[in-house]
């Protein structure tokens, strides 16, 4: 996937610098859940389809409206025949977008579910960990037994009491 990840690059900085209008990222992340769809890529790499037909086909599946710099970055990568690259450079355009406004996605795997205030307890703590703003999503995972395991990034915080066994196990055959 580094050869999908350099190629979306030029085209998530393009992007991002051509204006970033208000819901662009929610633009974005649409096009990219619809160049996902195994059908649309299918219709675009008939031979007998054009950019121009496949760039009807999107904007009438899209719900939303597109901004006139969306659309224009639609029509570079269906130009270039890079729609197979959307769904990345949509991945890449929001961590710039992030990145700018000192925001970071964070998953939070729990054993359990997480109601609203221990939610915003435990993002308080988290934020103040990795020293930045969170935009957080929950994941229930019955396997860590118990705590959460924290991904952010790159950065993975794991309190989880799976990862305290593991831990406990290698000290213990070592």
């Amino acid at each position: 996937m580094a050869e999908l990840a350099t190629i979306a690059r030029p085209y998530a900085e393009a992007l991002f610098k051509s204006g970033r209008t208000a819901g662009a990222v929610e633009q974005v992340s649409a096009l990219a859940a619809v160049a996902a769809d195994p059908q649309l890529r299918q219709f675009a790499g008939n031979p007998k389809v054009d950019a121009a037909q496949v760039f009807e086909v999107i904007v009438a599946v899209v719900a939303t409206p597109l901004s006139t710099p969306v659309r224009n970055f639609l029509h570079a990568v269906l130009d270039n025949g890079r729609l197979d690259a959307l769904p990345e450079i949509a991945t890449q355009f929001h961590v710039l977008v992030n990145a700018q406004s000192g925001v970071s996605d964070a998953t939070i795997y729990s054993a359990f579910a997480i109601d609203g205030a221990q939610l915003a307890e435990v993002l308080v703590a988290l934020e103040r960990r990795f020293a930045r703003k969170l935009n957080a999503s929950v994941v229930v995972r019955p396997e860590l037994i118990g705590g959460i395991r924290v991904v952010v990034g790159d950065e993975v915080l794991d309190t989880s009491v799976k990862a305290r066994l593991e831990q406990m196990k290698v000290a213990l055959t070592a």
